[in-house]
């Protein structure tokens, strides 16, 4: 992560500005705030569910090596079931659609959440200019 630091002359320059921050600026910025803590949640939400996908096809790729005939232990909830290897292949590709599924809805939200930063930072920077850092 990369700070920016104010020159001399912008510093300068601020204490001239000094802007009188209003409260609908304020509330923007607590908006700002909070969207970027929602933007960090969903990236770490991102990042286990690819995570959990690329196991699961790992998985598989693993059973298509095992006998057809051989019982696969599958976990269902806190218990393992011992389940023909159709049935396990079965279920884990309908594992891995639900987890394709819900990764295009956490991608969903975290675009709408960059773009209304990102409309927020328009707001703030056309309001504050350089007196205020909102790079994350």
């Amino acid at each position: 992560m990369q700070r920016r630091m104010l020159s001399r002359e912008d510093e300068a320059a601020v204490g001239k500005e000094d802007l009188e921050v209003r409260r609908e600026d304020q509330d923007k910025i607590n908006n700002f705030s909070r969207l970027h803590q929602r933007e960090m949640l969903l990236e770490e939400d991102l990042k286990s569910r690819a995570k959990e996908k690329e196991d699961l096809e790992e998985l598989s790729n693993e059973l298509e090596l095992a006998d057809e005939d051989e019982k696969v232990p599958y976990k269902i909830g806190d218990t393992f079931f011992s389940l023909p290897l159709p049935d396990v292949q079965e279920l884990l590709s309908v594992s891995t659609g639900k987890i394709d599924e819900a990764v295009s809805a956490v991608e969903s939200k975290l675009s709408a959440v960059r773009e209304e930063m990102e409309q927020l930072k328009i707001q703030l920077y056309a309001r504050f200019g350089k007196s205020i850092n909102l790079e994350t």
